[in-house]
């Protein structure tokens, strides 16, 4: 029997000293200690809602959010300016599964909307078409930035199917 077999599974939960010190670097460098997730992220969804609110007042920034392209959370540490990306990539990547989990699916949901809105608008003519898509979207992916933001913050478990009927209008 090899040593290897009688040794406990790593898991994503560290203790001690090297715990400590990994949860500091993380607190320093913006990174939410317990989750291993960065709000800075979000700042990638926050670009294209911005857009998107703009296309009401001035239907030709419709032009500018079919600009924005899709990141993955890797993605946009890599291209980003953030000091710590190469640690936001880490802590991603062993942060807990299911709170990873969750996230990654409301991000992909964020993702899916926004890139169905995005083709749809290249599809039509009429402003007022681009302002109505503009609007909607808006209002589904506001309230699921808000739910990674309490996922990221170590917040309870959001709920996707309640937070898109409740925004829907």
């Amino acid at each position: 029997m090899s040593s290897t077999a009688t040794q406990p599974a790593r898991t994503h939960v560290q203790t001690g000293p090297e715990a400590t010190a990994w949860a500091e670097r993380l607190r320093v460098a913006n990174i939410n200690p317990r989750t291993g997730l960065a709000t800075d992220y979000l700042n990638h969804f926050n670009e294209a809602v911005m857009l998107l609110e703009m296309v009401p007042d001035m239907p030709e920034c419709a032009e500018d959010f079919l600009t924005w392209t899709p990141l993955s959370y890797a993605e946009h540490f890599t291209a980003s300016n953030f000091k710590a990306r190469d640690l936001a990539i880490e802590a991603y990547e062993r942060a807990d599964p299911n709170v990873r989990a969750q996230f990654d699916h409301i991000t992909d949901t964020m993702t899916s909307i926004l890139t169905a809105v995005g083709t749809a608008m290249r599809e039509v003519d009429k402003d007022s078409t681009r302002v109505r898509l503009a609007e909607q979207a808006a209002l589904w992916v506001k309230p699921l930035i808000a739910a990674c933001g309490g996922i990221i913050n170590g917040g309870a478990e959001a709920d996707v199917d309640t937070i898109m009927t409740n925004s829907t209008g």
